[in-house]
């Protein structure tokens, strides 16, 4: 088992289906009420890969891809459309965007990570997938310089400073990032006819834990 450092193409993953899943354990007391827990900390994404084919060649790109993965051997990375950066869609990215700790005088690596808001409520998703080229780092709001004071582990999303950050300075990031997936099958069917009679074949993908 190992992890390739490769996307899916991003043509073939635009117009795809799928979003987060959580596991909720629920049981109904005699009384009518409910006690509710969840055993896992983060989400796991699910989606379909069949659904953004448009062609025959994205077929033959996609069995490509599958073949050089194993089936379901393998993990890879995989852009969700829906989510795949650290500020809102209508905003341009900025070093600023969202809070990955404080500096403590001693600290020098800060694993990214991205915060959903609703209300009061906060959750807090590891980013482990960054996009190269992509992450902006700041301290206490003033733009650092890459491979100057930090740089970045594009394969584990943490960020590494030259100096550690003084104590109580807010370390912030901004960043697009890939979902680390693996084939949920280890067969895909395919018919050339029905295809071009616009049906696609079915292709679960699913995150793992890294």
């Amino acid at each position: 088992m190992a992890f390739h450092e490769i996307r899916f193409p991003a043509s073939l993953s635009f117009g795809s289906v799928g979003g987060p899943e959580r596991r909720t354990e629920i049981v109904t007391l005699a009384s009518g009420y409910e006690e509710r827990n969840s055993p896992w900390a983060h989400s796991r994404r699910h989606y379909d890969a069949g659904v953004g084919l448009r062609s025959l060649d994205d077929v033959e790109a996609l069995l490509a891809f599958f073949e050089a993965r194993a089936g379901q051997l393998h993990g890879f990375r995989w852009k969700d459309w829906a989510d795949y950066r650290s500020a809102p869609a209508s905003r341009a990215l900025s070093y600023e965007d969202q809070l990955i700790g404080l500096g403590d005088g001693a600290t020098t690596t800060f694993p990214l990570a991205k915060t959903y808001r609703s209300g009061e409520i906060t959750y807090s998703r590891p980013i482990t997938k960054p996009v190269g080229g992509t992450v902006m780092v700041g301290v206490q709001g003033g733009y650092q310089s890459e491979s100057i004071d930090w740089s970045v582990d594009s394969a584990t999303g943490v960020v590494t400073f030259a100096q550690p950050p003084a104590k109580g300075a807010r370390v912030t990031a901004g960043f697009e990032f890939d979902v680390p997936v693996r084939f949920d099958t280890d067969r895909i069917q395919v018919s050339v006819q029905s295809f071009q009679a616009g049906e696609v074949p079915q292709v679960p993908v699913v995150e793992v834990r890294l």
